[in-house]
């Protein structure tokens, strides 16, 4: 369901760089989306999810029907309540956050109210979005993933349907797209509840912050708003910094970010969210044992694949966004900045892969002060970077300074992900590691797929020439190759897919 999710997630990227390009108002369309998207990430896929899941299994496992639905009740009315006085803070005060994220936009007025007024817009999808989290974070917890991990589908759909047949209505078509996000938002919560009913579990929110599984919720979120998403703060970053640099900056940068995103939702992410209810389980139950299994299996499944796409990432970059995007308003020279970036967010794919896998060994435990302290660390070091690497690139004249914004983000998070390592062996809570050998025969197969994939690899200049048709045909067939050179590899190496993939912890 992950899988059909981002393919709609790709297709719907296309239409937005088919039709709306890379210029100053796809920048402020990004920015206005990128900052409740941003406290999505936190609520949906970070701090709350890290702190609800193991309490809410907890319950689950030690409490009464009654009070697992008393907990949820008091949990929605709690989260919706702050999420209202949030977005009515958002909404209200949205030319000081753009102020704040992209202060690069006030020498445009017309694209800094622009963005001001798509962030009134869209600001109110974070209220629907995270509570559509809460939902999943119930539904995950009863073994059912599939729809939380379908629902991201109706974001997809609602954004291609406003720019297909909401823009050519409107005087500024690309405010079309933030309507697109709103609507998304509802249509997201109301796709769950349904599977909430059916499971008994449909709450009636109640408003108490006393409630002894609430507090503790709480108590455990507070810390983790920061420490779970270390990566999209680097992102907030790269964003900021990028408003000061050529329009379409921070386009490209959105754009190569998503490519990116796809093989770290597919597995990361979808990873990290199976594997949570799972290490809490284990914990609940003091297996320390299938604690410790669930854990590598996951870290074995990440390195695997996460190795070759990076690699395969950073050298197709020209050739993806060729095929791909490359059409009308998206022309050959977004593509070529865009590859730039694309190249470097690839290096840090297997960071940003361990990160979501490592983390919930420490959130389980409902450990969350350890994370923060990783990600404060992490973020200091990305925004040292970006001057030391940035700076120098932009006084020099050199293209696509934005290129180093995704470099220093990806040296970062691999920082992030060597400490949350480091903090499991230190706790004892993974003591046994298991992936070196693999580690290595992955490196050596990818090696073999990234001398086929240069091998293969026409210049740039001569996809321009072609058709969509052949463009694609020729990537596929890239792919394929460098799918075979990487897996035969592999197989000869002693990999078998059956055994890597068994159940968690086998």
């Amino acid at each position: 369901m992950t899988l059909v999710s981002r393919v709609f997630g790709y297709l719907r990227d296309m239409v937005l760089a088919v039709y709306f390009g890379a210029n100053g108002a796809t920048d402020a369309f990004f920015v206005a989306f990128r900052i409740p998207n941003f406290l999505r990430r936190l609520f949906a896929e970070g701090a709350f999810a890290q702190a609800f899941v193991p309490v809410f299994t907890e319950y689950k496992e030690h409490r009464t029907a009654a009070e697992l639905r008393e907990l949820l009740a008091h949990t929605a009315g709690t989260l919706a309540s702050v999420l209202f006085v949030v977005t009515a803070l958002g909404v209200l005060g949205a030319p000081l956050l753009i102020f704040i994220f992209a202060p690069g936009f006030t020498d445009n007025p017309h694209q800094y109210a622009l963005a001001s007024e798509m962030l009134r817009i869209t600001f109110p999808y974070l209220l629907f979005i995270a509570l559509t989290a809460l939902a999943g974070g119930v539904l995950n917890s009863f073994g059912r993933f599939a729809i939380p991990a379908l629902t991201p589908v109706l974001l997809n759909l609602s954004l291609i349907g406003a720019t297909l047949w909401l823009a050519p209505h409107l005087s500024q078509p690309v405010v079309a797209l933030s309507i697109g996000v709103l609507v998304a938002g509802v249509l997201q919560l109301a796709f769950q509840l349904p599977f909430l009913l059916r499971l008994g579990l449909l709450p009636r929110p109640r408003l108490s912050r006393t409630h002894e599984g609430v507090r503790r919720i709480m108590r455990l979120m507070l810390p983790a708003l920061f420490g779970s998403s270390v990566v999209q703060v680097n992102l907030l970053f790269d964003t900021l910094v990028a408003s000061f640099l050529a329009a379409g900056s921070i386009s490209w940068l959105y754009y190569s970010d998503r490519f990116v995103e796809l093989p770290l939702a597919l597995f990361g992410i979808a990873l990290g969210t199976v594997i949570l209810p799972q290490l809490s389980r284990h914990r609940a139950q003091g297996e320390t044992a299938g604690f410790e299994a669930t854990l590598d299996w996951a870290i074995r499944v990440a390195l695997v694949i996460a190795v070759p796409a990076a690699l395969g990432l950073a050298l197709l970059a020209g050739p993806i966004l060729a095929a791909l995007i490359e059409y009308r308003a998206f022309n050959a020279e977004d593509a070529r900045m865009a590859s730039m970036s694309l190249a470097a967010f690839a290096t840090g794919l297997p960071a940003f892969m361990l990160i979501k896998v490592l983390a919930p060994g420490f959130y389980s435990r409902q450990d969350t002060r350890t994370p923060v302290r990783i990600g404060i660390a992490a973020m200091l070091v990305n925004m040292g970077l970006t001057a030391l690497i940035v700076t120098p690139w932009y006084l020099l004249k050199l293209p696509g300074p934005h290129a180093g914004l995704a470099l220093s983000t990806s040296l970062a998070a691999y920082l992030n992900a060597g400490l949350l390592y480091r903090g499991l062996r230190r706790d004892g809570v993974y003591s046994k590691p298991r992936w070196a050998g693999l580690f290595w025969r992955t490196l050596a197969a990818s090696a073999v797929m990234s001398a086929v994939l240069l091998w293969m690899t026409p210049p740039l200049s001569d996809w321009a020439g072609w058709d969509a048709p052949h463009r694609v045909l020729r990537l596929g067939l890239m792919i394929g190759a460098g799918a075979l050179a990487y897996g035969i590899p592999l197989w000869l190496l002693g990999v078998r897919l059956r055994g890597l993939l068994g159940r968690p912890g086998s």
